[in-house]
């Protein structure tokens, strides 16, 4: 049961072959057996998992449908859970249990989804590699030794070990597509404003991007499904019409004009990770795909004012953890001021820490000018190039990483070093493109993914290029020993 798809999953539910409340405690059983080797949950809901199951199957029972009915799914912890400790892999929000569900959280639900846990992740989603979460390091089912990527690791990890079909996640600077290169997994950014923030605690809000991390595109098309649409809590969320996103998966690639940028292939790229990028692009050129190098010339400026912006907006959002109204509170303030202090120099985590001072520090007066104005001007340039690219070809492909996984602990003496390896991923947050990585192959033993990015609104598109691309690959079904 536990090698099922989403999609094998409703097939088998609709044809009775099992239920969703066997199926549920089959996994339960499962993370409880296996995780501990992984640590990618913070929460199990076992209780409300099997009242959702029962409840999935009485609905079918009754004549009801839908791929997601009766489907068992994760949530990344920083989807606010009604009655459910929400905590963002942060001491500051350890004790927090949100008073509502996140519009992603309510909407799965309606369309009948069974949520077995809550994921770990790096703490208040800042990271790449899943090791700044309060509740430990996440470790990779492919090398217990590596890391799964962040900051959606937990998703990542307990999706690639099989513990569960499908997980939510999120992605500001790579934090979806990164996981799923490290993992062997299909993982896919929507355009911004696609799907609600609303409930999603927020890293940076002008980036932050919820989205589906399944073994397929088949999956990613399904739980995006359930996930994307106009919401009016969010006054981010675009009113645009959802498309069928499983209707188009098999649509031909013949004509499919596929761009790819020649500063990708640079000094800092592996050169077997090139290879298989290459080999990813001859693949779909059999499939009819046409291949035009392009240029993005801003490209080599993204990371320094993605790390402008990113915690300029962080140190905004994160000053409502005070300790006053929710959170972690010092012991026996003395006043108001230390009450701030202790209370947040005890809940924030270094690397937490560290983006908040660069933050505050790039909005301070003297400094906005300088530093957040020209990153937010860098930022235009880099949509502009996007833009000039979409106009000769339909997608763009690349890799998702430079480096295969690294080992645990290998870049905590040196956060620069893992800041660059978001160097392919951060442009589409800037830009505000949807964006999918898949599997295309091993260096090592360790997975590594290519990733599309498309023009806005057109993640059908990508989901049928990954489609395709996976009927003719086998990469995605390998799985890892042990799981």
């Amino acid at each position: 049961m536990h090698q099922m798809t989403l999609a094998e999953i409703a097939r088998g539910l609709a044809d009775k072959k099992f239920s969703s409340e066997e199926l549920t405690k089959v996994l339960l059983a499962r993370i409880t057996q296996l995780d501990p080797q992984l640590n990618s949950f913070i929460s199990l809901t076992e209780d409300l998992a099997i009242e959702q199951a029962k409840a999935a199957d009485a609905r079918r029972a009754n004549g009801e449908s839908g791929a997601l009915l009766g489907a068992p799914i994760a949530h990344k912890d920083l989807f606010c859970t009604q009655g459910i400790r929400t905590s963002c892999g942060s001491k500051m929000l350890d004790n927090f249990k949100a008073p509502y569900d996140a519009t992603v959280v309510a909407k799965l639900a309606a369309a009948g989804a069974v949520t077995l846990g809550k994921t770990n992740m790096d703490e208040f989603a800042m990271g790449s590699a899943n090791e700044s979460s309060w509740y430990g390091a996440v470790k990779n089912p492919w090398n217990l030794e590596h890391v799964p990527g962040g900051s959606s690791g937990g998703s990542a990890a307990a999706v690639a070990a099989r513990l569960l079909p499908a997980a939510t996640a999120t992605d500001t600077g790579g934090s979806i597509r990164q996981p799923a290169a490290f993992t062997n997994l299909t993982g896919l950014k929507p355009t911004y404003g696609r799907v609600s923030r609303w409930g999603m605690i927020a890293y940076a809000s002008s980036l932050d991007q919820g989205g589906p991390l399944a073994r397929t595109a088949e999956d990613c098309a399904i739980l995006l499904q359930g996930m994307a649409g106009f919401d009016p809590n969010d006054s981010t969320s675009i009113d645009e019409p959802v498309p069928d996103y499983s209707a188009g998966l098999g649509d031909s690639l013949q004509g499919l004009r596929i761009g790819v940028p020649k500063e990708y292939f640079s000094a800092g790229l592996d050169p077997r990770i090139a290879e298989l990028i290459q080999n990813s692009i001859r693949q779909l050129q059999k499939l009819g795909a046409v291949i035009k190098e392009i240029s993005l010339p801003n490209m080599q400026h993204a990371i320094p004012a993605y790390y402008v912006i990113a915690p300029a907006e962080a140190s905004s959002n994160l000053s409502r953890f005070d300790g006053v109204r929710f959170g972690h509170r010092c012991e026996n303030p003395e006043n108001l001021i230390d009450l701030y202090k202790r209370s947040r120099g005890e809940g924030f985590g270094a690397e937490v820490q560290r983006r908040i001072m660069v933050g505050a520090y790039a909005l301070s007066a003297g400094y906005y000018d300088a530093y957040y104005l020209k990153a937010q001007k860098i930022r235009r340039l880099v949509k502009n190039d996007f833009m000039a690219a979409f106009n000769e070809v339909d997608i763009i492909l690349g890799p998702t990483t430079p480096n295969p996984a690294w080992k645990l602990g290998a870049k905590n003496s040196d956060p620069v070093a893992a800041y660059l390896e978001d160097v392919y991923t951060i442009t589409a947050n800037l830009a505000g493109l949807p964006g999918l990585s898949m599997p295309a192959g091993f260096v090592d033993g360790l997975p590594v993914g290519v990733q599309l990015l498309a023009p806005y609104f057109q993640e059908g598109r990508l989901l049928n290029v990954a489609h395709q691309y996976q009927l003719n690959t086998d990469w995605h079904t390998r799985t890892p020993t042990g799981f």
